[in-house]
């Protein structure tokens, strides 16, 4: 892929978002901001599926009921209904209605709610690749999509079946003339035991192995969801994993911060000097940090708001030309 930058334009521009974890409304607006913000290239890279299926359960007086953030939801006519699955889907979750034999069946049987998951989940991102490539097929703006480390492995497949939307995952891609850029949706090892979490050990392999394929790794750019560590763009509260679920560490009644990026994604940052670092993971910590002659970005995420938090990074021939957080 070698993306072509507008005429009479002397950089290429990226808007790249990442962590909208099956928000409905949050893609929907990255669909949007390609056109919006003119860029070249589009990206929404790293835990792009949602965590859970939200039963609406009918019951034997015809009322549907649900449970969302711990309070019940009613929905007594067709348009309620519709209205209680648009919210639960722009909060990132997957609405399943059912009655309360099929409720106590799924209560009963851990399998089949895991294949209704992952059902609903792949439902979803077929539809959202289609999407993508509806939307940005014309305009020639090229659109790349990847997973991170709560995204199941089975994604993959659907990730790569598009013939217009790029999935980049573990691959080197040539984003113009002069820029090439790695991607890994891998990160060191969570409080959560997510799908692609990894150790240290065997990201610092991963990173090493790709940029044994660039060319020119200083005009390089380094699409990793674990951010470098210790540099606020890693920065969380911090966990007590010897409970389940973890919990939040307090001191004073308030509580503690950490940082729980990777020490192997700084290491590579450090030594190899890529011209940019594009990074997610840490929902809260929105920030921007250079670490040496890389600018490292985490745009943040506020997925469950339905807000679509991400940057627009224009890149000339050999520097960070230019740099806006957005939010919408």
């Amino acid at each position: 892929m070698t993306n072509k930058p507008k005429k009479n334009k002397k950089y290429t521009s990226i808007f790249f978002v990442t962590d909208v974890h099956g928000s409905e409304r949050t893609f929907r607006k990255f669909l949007s901001a390609g056109e919006y913000y003119e860029a070249d290239i589009v990206m929404c890279c790293g835990d792009i599926t949602g965590k859970m299926v939200v039963p609406i359960v009918k019951g034997a007086d015809g009322v549907y009921t649900s449970k969302l953030f711990g309070q019940e939801q009613r929905s007594t006519t067709e348009q309620e209904l519709a209205k209680l699955e648009e919210t639960i889907s722009n909060t990132g979750y997957y609405p399943f209605r059912t009655d309360e034999d099929g409720k106590k069946k799924l209560q009963d049987d851990p399998k089949q709610v895991d294949e209704l998951f992952k059902k609903l989940m792949f439902e979803r991102l077929q539809k959202w690749v289609k999407l993508a490539e509806e939307k940005y097929r014309d305009t020639g703006i090229t659109c790349i999509m990847t997973a991170g480390n709560d995204d199941l492995p089975d994604v993959e497949p659907i990730l790569s079946s598009s013939n217009y939307v790029v999935n980049a995952e573990h691959k080197v891609l040539k984003l113009d003339d002069n820029h090439e850029m790695i991607t890994l949706g891998e990160v060191n090892i969570t409080p959560w035991k997510c799908p692609r979490d990894v150790s240290e050990e065997r990201l610092k392999e991963l990173i090493d192995e790709m940029v044994t394929q660039v060319k020119d790794v200083k005009n390089s750019v380094f699409n990793l969801h674990a951010p470098p560590a210790g540099s606020t763009l890693d920065t969380a509260y911090q966990l007590d994993a010897s409970v389940d679920p973890p919990r939040v560490v307090t001191q004073a009644g308030q509580p503690v911060t950490t940082g729980v990026g990777s020490t192997s994604v700084r290491a590579a940052i450090e030594k190899y000097q890529p011209l940019l670092g594009l990074h997610g993971h840490i929902h809260e910590s929105r920030s921007i940090a250079n670490l040496g002659r890389t600018m490292c970005i985490n745009p943040g995420s506020e997925y469950g708001e339905g807000i679509l938090r991400g940057v627009i990074v224009n890149l000339s021939k050999d520097k960070v030309l230019s740099y806006q957080l957005t939010s919408g």
